[in-house]
């Protein structure tokens, strides 16, 4: 007795379409699930992500390269401390 039977399923579906309506069932449906989507994000410590927004592929790292010397035929000048 304490588990629901498919005949209880569909009692309470018949009941939810007389009180809402057919027009009503799909919105309510989908706010059930955004729900429970962030009632599972929260849980289960998601950092609050859900499916609906997904985060966006970083960009390639670039190497850090170190600046292009001058001609080696230059020589370089060292400063004068005056």
């Amino acid at each position: 007795m304490g588990a629901l039977s498919p005949w209880h399923i569909i009692l309470i579906a018949l009941v939810a379409l007389l009180l809402f309506g057919p027009n009503k069932l799909p919105e309510l449906g989908r706010g059930f699930g955004k729900m429970f989507r962030e009632f599972k994000d929260a849980t289960s410590g998601n950092g609050g992500r859900s499916d609906d927004n997904p985060p966006e592929p970083e960009a390639p790292k670039k190497e850090l390269t170190a600046p292009a010397a001058s001609s080696a035929s230059e020589p370089v000048q060292p400063t004068a401390n005056k």
